[in-house]
């Protein structure tokens, strides 16, 4: 009898930050990618979504599929498409959602973890950033250059599935 094997897990905590300065992410050593995100149509509690994922002159595509489990953890299954198959899926856009365009700034931080600042086209006075952790209560360091608002985890309004639909624009 094959063996059964928990779906993979994707554990993170997000946050809301003050527009950071380009340079001040740059010189914390964070590699820049530049994301274009298209969800697709699904069936409810299921999320899907293509992702085109340019660093450099490099180009790669991903196709994703989450459960939300918490509001900090949910099943993910990722895996890397070409560009095809990622032409094709986009027939299935789900058109009541914005492709959401985002520039991330994946920074290494001291005590191992990467604090992934994403910088979307629609805000210029806001962005998020999220750390992905081996469990919900994994103590980790956000770096010095970033300036939290505050947490929003559980704020559905942020998850990226959200935006794509409806912008919060709720003071900082």
């Amino acid at each position: 009898m094959a063996e059964k094997h928990a779906p993979p897990l994707e554990i993170e905590r997000k946050f809301l930050i003050h527009m950071p300065r380009t340079e001040d992410l740059i010189a914390a050593g964070a590699h820049v990618f530049h994301i274009e995100q298209t969800y697709l149509v699904a069936p409810r509690g299921l999320s899907r979504r293509v992702r085109r994922l340019r660093e450099g002159n490099d180009l790669r595509y991903f196709y994703t599929e989450k459960v939300r489990i918490s509001p900090a953890t949910a099943e993910e299954r990722e895996r890397e498409i070409d560009l095809l198959e990622y032409a094709s899926l986009l027939g299935e856009r789900d058109t009541a959602r914005m492709t959401i365009e985002k520039t991330r700034y994946a920074i290494p931080c001291e005590d191992g973890h990467t604090a992934e600042v994403d910088v979307y086209e629609f805000w210029h006075d806001r962005a998020t950033v999220e750390v992905e952790l081996a469990s919900e209560d994994e103590a980790f360091s956000l770096p010095p250059c970033l300036s939290v608002v505050r947490e929003i985890t559980a704020d559905k309004r942020y998850k990226n599935a959200a935006l794509a639909k409806e912008l919060p624009c709720d003071p900082l």
